[in-house]
């Protein structure tokens, strides 16, 4: 069985997904994807205390007091190479970026290949179901492109921004399929 609650951020409303212990999903409204991983229906439920904590955990993210990842119990849906990218992406510190080529390149390496995908990445980290929280907004193209961002490249850009990145040798694409 699985439960969602709404958040009201300062950049829209937010849905919380659990299987009641844990978080498996976090939706920005109008994002791609919404709610893709969970194929049954959520049941409304403000009281869960894993939703509260998450609750909890972004009114601090928004007040910029950096939360770690690890203080919340995340079970995100997907297959090995989905987990492996979105473990990845729990790794990258607050206010930092990494490339797609750079997590194709640690993928690359844990399994033992001589290269991977940034392709294959990139459709991993777009459809990572709990955003915000495992952070693939942190996630640029090699060339300093904002590319790709299920919410969209204005919220993109907008976390980036609030989390103090520095914006300046980045861009957004003028064409392209991410945009």
């Amino acid at each position: 069985m699985f439960y969602q609650t709404v958040y009201c951020s300062p950049i829209g409303n937010i849905t919380l997904g659990s299987d009641g212990e844990n978080i498996v999903g976090l939706w920005i409204e109008g994002q791609k994807y919404f709610g893709d991983t969970v194929k049954e229906k959520m049941l409304p439920n403000d009281n869960l205390p894993v939703l509260q904590k998450a609750k909890a955990w972004l009114d601090r993210y928004f007040r910029g007091e950096k939360p770690k990842i690890s203080e919340l119990p995340l079970a995100p849906i997907g297959n090995d190479f989905r987990q492996a990218v979105w473990k990845i992406l729990c790794e990258i510190p607050y206010g930092e970026v990494i490339t797609y080529g750079g997590i194709a390149k640690k993928i690359a390496a844990q399994r033992g290949l001589s290269r991977m995908s940034a392709q294959a990445v990139g459709g991993a980290v777009g459809h990572n179901p709990i955003s915000i929280i495992i952070p693939c907004h942190r996630v640029v193209g090699t060339n300093g492109s904002l590319t790709g961002y299920s919410g969209g490249l204005d919220l993109k850009i907008k976390l980036l921004d609030f989390e103090g990145v520095d914006l300046a040798p980045l861009f957004r694409p003028t064409k392209g399929t991410a945009l």
